[in-house]
């Protein structure tokens, strides 16, 4: 083939993931008997366009899957999307203008498919323009027909296993969303407040509670004072009426009440937080829900009842002024609770839900993650320090149109629970209706209306990847393929992601469902802080691509080691760029040189030897860090050799005998170009995949027999290539050749000036063979035997 004289990344990137794509490079073939290497990789959520992170993590995932590749593994790395879920809902709001609220469910749910439908092509080639090696043929997603049977019977299965139950209680409620939420979808987010003093009447004493809400005073049901509280001794026991909504609570001793917290007494409502609900459990008192699902004050409310709530906020708190009732009011910053899907600030309300039971299994659940290999292994702490503080049941039912539906009836006689018959899945009880007659003999029911939270089901990945429910037409078994080689994924979802798919694993199978997790970072602007939309701080990976390219992307992801959040320097862009056309301008050199070249009965020399020797070193360490998911060191160690040892010597080394001999010693200089350059470009191949298989495909694939590099044989490391006296003398050859250069460069001169070296006898022996090499790369005009090392002009 021609060796072009530039490399354009854009025409050579376009060309190669056609390329894999049309040649089926990455399928999985599951009548292979090679060992397989299974990989769980997260879903991205349709409903937002890929965005830095992703291609940093997702970049760092796949150099490890190619790794694997090359060491003729049979990889199986699906790729789906995750179009199930409340952010899915609001891109269909947004896109087409209305509200699920006010859409009758089938009619949004069919929106919704549809609009997913049409943008998920674009979507997913965001993920084959950064390289990524999963097989693009064969994508799933988490609300089709393979996955909502799949959670159907997970379902099933937990029922029948009793660890999921109904419980009317206080739960976690978006207002916003308008759903309950999980503790897992909970974060902490600093706001402005105010600290409020506000005076409650005990007959003619007075009592000072301060809050942060004074919009749940009508949501009082008692009040709490430390038994301890001097302050307060005489008041235990007796009525408070509630300021403004004048009616009467009862003051309860109680420790968990500070004394140094505000006055020491606080007021316990329904609900502001969860420790008001384990108040009023405690105390078996009757709740004041004050709160509407939709955010507003109800009827409990009086005169604010139709505020919103921060509206009634304000305004009780001008009316507690205008009562004189208002004693102190301070401006403060806190930490609250918000959905982190909308930033909303949560509530606690009284709803039906469906719950998985977990508390009960928080130590097995810590034995289960020890059962996997973490990586990097402290990880998994964060994942026990999630299961050491969960305080609540995983809620798994959602108050939304667009999920899985609840394979749930009602008997409308008896009111019997009917689960649908795991023949009849995948099903929509909206619109089926049970197999059998309820157990009272009426065929009369409604069905459930609550959908599966979405990660009730992304929970299940590798259940719905291995064809836990027997699909036809899939690959997979689960039995042979269970538990998965590895799940790769951010810091950020331990606490969901894997967090929920170990429960779900250990309550189906009491089995882990993968050997490995690796943990990425998160990237970082160039001042170090994290990027968000909201700070204007973020840069699209399209334009990365389009300007520096997708391998010159992925080498700057491989300098960040596994856990490691990593600044986006562009600089670093740079430096991957100005690495991919070194390869290629090396390529060209060495692949110019070998139209000539026989691999016939070839002697090596001496600093060719030592190149090989030297080669096989990198092999092994790039092979060991890969093995261990240290992928940045085996970069570090490839590219160090590439640039330094390779191009910056061992190429100018050879230029002589290339350009100035025909014999043995030209054969030689031909045969190490020749197996170095093909292993160089397999060690950067998991990084830099377009580049390598562009050069690959030019002289290596006729010579392999292998359609790509990517399937090709990762090298060997050979035991039995080293040789000290070799390497001595290599070494000391460069050491030379360093002092040389750095000799010219002192005194001003070109390194094409002639110079004079003089050697100790010793060294000049120890370098008989390989002084024409040395006297070549140096341009020596003479090179003499003396007491000391000299160099001169």
């Amino acid at each position: 083939m021609e060796i072009k004289k530039e490399y354009t990344f854009k025409e050579s990137e376009n060309k190669w993931q056609k390329f894999w794509e049309t040649e089926k490079i990455y399928s999985f073939d599951n009548k292979s008997k090679k060992p397989v290497f299974s990989v769980d990789t997260p879903p991205p959520t349709l409903s937002g366009k890929m965005h830095l992170g992703h291609s940093f993590s997702y970049s760092q995932q796949d150099f490890i899957v190619r790794y694997h590749r090359m060491k003729q593994e049979n990889v199986f790395y699906p790729f789906g999307t995750d179009d199930n879920g409340l952010p899915t809902e609001r891109l269909v709001e947004k896109l087409n203008n209305v509200k699920s609220t006010k859409m009758k469910r089938p009619d949004f749910v069919e929106l919704c498919n549809k609009t997913v439908e049409e943008l998920k092509f674009n979507f997913i080639q965001d993920w084959k323009n950064i390289g990524m090696s999963c097989d693009f043929s064969e994508t799933y997603s988490t609300i089709d027909k393979h996955s909502i049977k799949t959670a159907q019977k997970s379902f099933i299965d937990l029922y029948n296993k009793n660890l999921v139950f109904t419980h009317l209680a206080p739960s976690i409620w978006c207002v916003n969303c308008q759903t309950t939420i999980a503790q897992a979808e909970l974060e902490d987010k600093e706001l402005d407040s105010t600290f409020n003093s506000v005076v409650f009447n005990v007959g003619g004493d007075e009592i000072i509670i301060s809050t942060t809400r004074p919009e749940l005073l009508g949501a009082c049901t008692c009040v709490y004072v430390n038994p301890n509280d001097n302050r307060y001794k005489k008041l235990i026991g007796r009525k408070v009426i509630v300021p403004l909504f004048n009616y009467e609570v009862t003051i309860f001793s109680d420790e968990s009440a500070d004394p140094n917290k505000g006055s020491g007494a606080m007021m316990i409502c329904s609900y502001g937080d969860k420790y008001d609900v384990e108040a009023i459990k405690k105390r078996n008192l009757e709740p004041r829900v004050i709160f509407t699902k939709d955010g507003k004050i109800n009827e409990l409310g009086g005169k604010y009842c139709g505020l919103q709530i921060k509206e009634s906020r304000k305004q009780i708190l001008i009316d507690l002024e205008k009562q004189g009732l208002l004693k102190d009011k301070k401006n403060i910053k806190h930490i609250v609770n918000v959905h982190d899907k909308c930033g909303t600030e949560v509530e606690f309300l009284s709803s039906k839900q469906w719950f998985v039971k977990i508390l009960p299994y928080k130590s097995d659940l810590i034995k289960m993650g020890r059962k996997i290999k973490w990586h990097p292994e402290f990880m998994r702490l964060r994942y026990e320090h999630w299961i050491t503080g969960l305080q609540w049941d995983w809620g798994i039912s959602r108050q939304r149109h667009f999920g899985v539906p609840f394979p749930v009836w009602y008997c409308k006689k008896c009111n019997n629970l009917i689960l649908a018959d795991e023949k009849q899945l995948p099903v929509d009880p909206l619109k089926d209706k049970p197999v059998k007659k309820c157990k009272c003999g009426t065929t009369d029911f409604v069905a459930e209306e609550d959908v599966f939270d979405t990660w009730f089901t992304s929970s299940l990945t590798p259940e719905i990847l291995l064809n836990w429910v027997n699909d036809k037409g899939w690959k997979t078994n689960f039995q042979k393929m269970s538990p998965m080689s590895l799940r790769p994924n951010a810091h950020d979802i331990i606490r969901t992601w894997d967090f929920y798919t170990i429960v779900k694993s250990m309550h189906h199978h009491n089995n882990v469902p993968w050997k490995n997790v690796i943990i990425s970072g998160h990237t970082l602007d160039p001042k170090g802080e994290s990027m968000h939309k909201s700070k204007g701080n973020t840069i699209e990976p399209n334009e990365v691509l389009d300007k520096y390219g997708a391998d010159a992307l992925r080498f700057w992801a491989a300098s960040s080691k596994l856990g490691e959040d990593l600044q986006y320097l562009e600089k670093d862009l740079v430096t991957g760029q100005k690495t991919v056309n070194k390869l290629w301008n090396a390529s060209k050199f060495v692949l110019m040189n070998l139209e000539d070249y026989k691999n016939e009965g070839v002697k090596l020399e001496i600093i060719d030897k030592w190149l090989l020797i030297k080669l096989n070193k990198i092999v092994e360490i790039c092979t060991v860090n890969f093995d261990e998911y240290e992928y940045s060191k085996a970069r570090s160690e490839i590219d160090n050799f590439f640039w330094n040892t390779y191009c910056d010597y061992y190429l100018e080394i050879v230029k002589n005998r290339l350009y100035n001999e025909k014999g043995k010693k030209r054969q030689s200089a031909q045969f190490t170009l020749y197996n170095s350059l093909l292993i160089i470009i397999k060690l950067f191949a998991p990084i830099m995949p377009h580049i390598t298989e562009e050069i690959y495909s030019i002289h290596y694939e006729k010579d392999e027999k292998y359609k790509s590099v990517h399937i090709s044989k990762w090298p060997d490391f050979d035991k039995t290539l080293k040789d000290n006296h070799i390497e001595k003398i290599g070494e000391l050859f460069m050491k030379i050749v360093q002092e040389v250069r750095k000799f010219k460069t002192i005194n001003k001169k070109s390194l094409k000036e002639e110079i004079r070296i003089t050697l100790p006898k010793k060294d000049y022996g120890n370098l008989g063979e390989v002084i024409m090499d040395l006297k070549a790369v140096t341009n020596a005009k003479e090179i003499k035997i003396g007491k000391n090392f000299g160099l001169s002009f």
